[in-house]
């Protein structure tokens, strides 16, 4: 996905990446040509080259949370950029333990250096004179942090199109995370773009309209 957001100020660009084909989001300001990079799960060079094609600097590296998935290029990009690492701070043990970052128990060790930044609830990650605001939603994991723009939610694994994250992993919560979508989430406008860690992109009003998972007669405790 390619989208110019906000009077044609932003640049957001999505590739997949890795084995389990994560969401990674470079999310650039235009006029500057900072950026940082979302989620970055696997290939580093491709999506350093990418950043390049589009004119842009990385001035930061942000994980949505820290499962391995989500941080495998950390290491890789930080090196080659110089740029730093933030991540919701209840996340940061996860970045440098495999075992607490789940990809030792799949047989894909990875770690990634240690956070620069612990990113908290109403914390702003600026991107050239662009703002994108920090919304904790745990329940998938217990860090999990949303990134808000000018109509462009960037949510992790909290939800996806149809569907939401998963919760039996340690810390998960379905409870939490449906709270969480209908807190954070839903309150942003049914025209939100929602950009999740898998899949493709929707909106707020489409997964509020169709997620079986969203639905008022969902009942949480038949999948607990």
């Amino acid at each position: 996905m390619k989208a110019d957001l906000a009077e044609n100020k932003w640049i957001v660009e999505r590739l997949e990446v890795g084995m389990l084909m994560v969401g990674c989001y470079i999310v650039g300001w235009k006029a500057t040509g900072d950026a940082i990079v979302i989620d970055p799960g696997d290939e580093a060079d491709r999506i350093l080259d990418r950043v390049k094609e589009l004119g842009l600097k990385v001035v930061a590296v942000v994980n949505t949370h820290g499962h391995g998935d989500h941080i495998g290029g950390n290491s890789e990009i930080a090196r080659k950029t110089g740029a730093p690492i933030w991540i919701g701070e209840k996340d940061a043990p996860m970045l440098i333990d495999k075992m607490k970052n789940l990809s030792e128990p799949v047989g894909m060790p990875v770690t990634s250096p240690p956070a620069d930044r612990l990113l908290k609830e109403g914390d702003v990650v600026q991107v050239g004179d662009g703002e994108l605001k920090v919304l904790e939603a745990p329940g998938h994991s217990l860090g999990s942090i949303l990134l808000v723009g000018d109509g462009i939610v960037f949510v992790g694994d909290v939800l996806f199109a149809g569907s939401i994250g998963r919760t039996d992993f340690p810390n998960g919560s379905l409870e939490t995370l449906l709270k969480m979508i209908r807190e954070k989430i839903f309150p942003l406008g049914d025209d939100f773009i929602v950009c999740p860690g898998h899949g493709p992109e929707t909106t707020v009003g489409e997964e509020k309209r169709g997620n079986f998972f969203l639905q008022p007669g969902f009942n949480p405790g038949m999948y607990m």
